[in-house]
């Protein structure tokens, strides 16, 4: 089984309609969740083996003469994975600091002897993206990339939001475009390397069969505190079972972190 970031997306990508009260793009608040100079780090592991590392971090940078956030995400694998697999995954989005929404992304993959390397460029104005694999496409209002979605998440207003709604943003991913469905759960105490801490739990819509036995088998808890930090992420996947996605690092967070 290779573990890579794409992996851990694409088991989202099944996205079914869900039956509570569907939130198109839910507003974001002002950014206080994170900052230039964050750096985040997870483990991947399923049962006792570590399959790999994926480091998160976000960076101030200028995009056509305006001030954006760059977040770059890698996936690798690690020890015998690694030697197995060979795998490297890099993804990038430049999106802006106000709305959150991308206006370049770049997804480069090496996993064996395969690579594949795109560069996406979105025009707000037109609603449309150019690929440089594929053209030009057109694309819905406010549509986000992998990495901008895992930031549009943390700044989230879910004192807005009630348990048991489903949030729904666009994302264009592998010049497709995918809808996201991802039930608010409420929340729950999660226990961590570093400490016992009061979490926002996030369940995906997958679709039941091959891969899930049951529509809530994928789960995000997001720390409630001020910087709605990623903590773990468990898939209960048949034949496998649970992989787990942990929290063994942060640095420069917009807030301090308090485990209990």
């Amino acid at each position: 089984m290779k573990v890579r970031i794409s992996l851990l997306f694409l088991l989202l990508l099944r996205i079914l309609p869900a039956d509570s009260q569907d939130i198109l793009n839910p507003p974001i608040k002002p950014n206080t969740a994170f900052i230039a100079g964050e750096k985040i780090t997870y483990q991947i592991r399923y049962g006792f083996i570590v399959g790999g590392v994926t480091t998160l971090s976000i960076t101030d940078t200028m995009y056509h003469n305006k001030p954006v956030f760059h977040a770059y995400a890698i996936g690798e694998t690690t020890g015998m994975a690694d030697k197995i697999y060979g795998v490297k995954d890099i993804y990038e989005s430049w999106f802006d600091k106000g709305t959150n929404l991308p206006y370049k992304q770049i997804r480069n993959i090496k996993e064996g002897h395969y690579k594949h390397y795109n560069e996406v460029i979105y025009n707000r104005r037109e609603n449309t993206v150019h690929s440089k694999l594929t053209g030009v496409h057109r694309v819905p209002e406010k549509i986000l990339d992998l990495a901008s979605t895992f930031y549009y998440l943390r700044r989230i207003d879910f004192s807005k939001i009630n348990e048991g709604d489903v949030l729904f943003v666009n994302i264009y991913f592998a010049d497709e475009i995918f809808p996201f469905r991802l039930r608010y759960s409420g929340k729950e105490n999660v226990k961590t390397k570093f400490g016992t801490i009061n979490c926002i739990k996030i369940s995906p819509v997958v679709e039941v069969g091959r891969m899930f036995k049951n529509d809530d088998d994928l789960t995000i808890w997001f720390t409630d505190d001020g910087n709605r930090l990623p903590v773990m992420v468990r898939m209960d996947i048949r034949i496998v079972g649970a992989v787990f996605l942990k929290l063994i690092g942060y640095e420069n967070t917009a807030n301090p972190v308090v485990f209990q």
